[in-house]
């Protein structure tokens, strides 16, 4: 793929880390999987290397670079086979909203363990009841004395298991009153009250999903992150970067899909000429190298607006940006596996699970439908349906 828009730090970025997944790969991952492990040495080497904290501040050991950098990593990473799904949580997520609104207790405690890969954070948002409408949200936070007491569900939240702690989005109770107030808190793993259970999925992960029930969890005033009336602002802080890496996983996926349907077309021979020379098999594959191309220009975009600090041009550009790579990913490994035919879905070619994974870019953080509202909204000021 061409990197002629990117500096020569991001270029030689994007070839370390390549050199870094290639060393791993979709067998490494694949037998993670198989094993019901966590792709731990490829974590630990990741943030060895620097790569994990690369958006970090430098005062806290971070690389002091911004999403531009860490979509890279994740990009590469997954387009070599083997990408990292916390990356979209702890360090874009988590990390982002602390080192912009955490007091300096939170910043000391938590950014030196997640540029380092040493902590890792969950993120908590979505619930049974709510789906995409944030507005909805319904788990809440009374003060009581010097405390927090939170009570809530959420669902669908990845890795639960191995994080040190979950940022859980809450609703201050006054917020009932039809006001939204949302506030972020950080949950240690082993707080009395908070409960997880792994949720079956069909999705070949390392990664797991879970359902939380907060039961009457008390927290000391410090794990409330930021200004309790900035709640808002804090969200959408984080949830862009959400979208921006979302884009990346989704384009990586695409971009190794492709690389495996292009190496099989230009080998597999079942007539005089290797089956990539017939336009049936070129163009489709063609079209779908385009696509990635086009949605990796959106989300650098999307990057450089929010490392600029323009929040609301980047609010678009990332919902821009998640959906376009969430469409190419899917039809990237659509075509991947119907190049390959009945080998496409065979486990020696690994690309049969990739049609379930490919569907979370579509589907996670938010839905396809809802980004469209946005930009209908947003972008073309149509009124809303809702």
């Amino acid at each position: 793929m061409s990197t002629v828009l990117e500096t020569e730090e991001h270029q030689a970025l994007r070839a370390a880390v390549a050199a870094l997944g290639k060393r791993y790969g979709r067998d490494y991952m694949t037998s993670v999987i198989r094993d019901g492990a966590h792709p731990g040495e490829l974590w630990a080497e990741a943030a060895k290397l620097g790569y994990l904290g690369v958006n970090l501040p430098e005062e806290y050991g971070g690389g002091g670079g911004g999403m531009a950098e860490l979509s890279i990593v994740l990009e590469e990473l997954g387009a070599a086979g083997s990408p990292l799904l916390m990356m979209v949580v702890s360090p874009a997520i988590c990390g982002t909203v602390i080192a912009r609104f955490g007091t300096d207790a939170q910043k000391r405690q938590w950014l030196p363990g997640l540029a380092d890969g040493s902590l890792i954070m969950a993120f908590g948002i979505t619930e049974p009841d709510a789906g995409s409408n944030s507005h909805r949200i319904s788990t809440t936070a009374r003060r009581d004395g010097e405390e927090w007491v939170l009570t809530g569900r959420k669902v669908f939240v990845s890795g639960v298991d191995i994080a040190d702690a979950t940022l859980i989005v809450g609703r201050t109770e006054d917020a009932r009153s039809g006001k939204l107030k949302p506030c972020l808190f950080i949950v240690p793993r082993e707080a009395p009250g908070f409960q997880r259970s792994q949720i079956d999925m069909e999705l070949q992960a390392p990664e797991k999903q879970f359902e939380l029930v907060l039961d009457e969890v008390r927290l000391p005033a410090d794990a409330l992150v930021g200004d309790q009336d900035a709640g808002l602002l804090q969200l959408f802080a984080g949830l862009n970067p959400e979208r921006v890496m979302t884009a990346a996983f989704g384009i990586g996926m695409g971009r190794y899909a492709l690389g495996r349907a292009v190496e099989y077309a230009k080998t597999r021979q079942v007539w005089k000429e290797p089956i990539g020379a017939h336009q049936a098999i070129a163009h489709p594959l063609a079209q779908a190298h385009i696509e990635l191309e086009l949605a990796r220009l959106m989300m650098q975009k999307a990057a450089r607006l929010y490392d600029d600090g323009d929040d609301i041009a980047a609010g678009e550009a990332a919902n821009m940006a998640k959906y376009a790579a969430g469409e190419a990913c899917v039809k990237a490994v659509d075509q991947a596996v119907h190049t390959l035919g009945g080998n496409g879905l065979t486990r020696e070619y690994g690309l049969g699970s990739l049609i379930t994974a490919s569907r979370v870019a579509r589907i996670a953080p938010v839905s396809r439908e809802m980004i469209l509202n946005y930009v209908s909204h947003q972008s073309l000021g149509l009124p809303k349906s809702y």
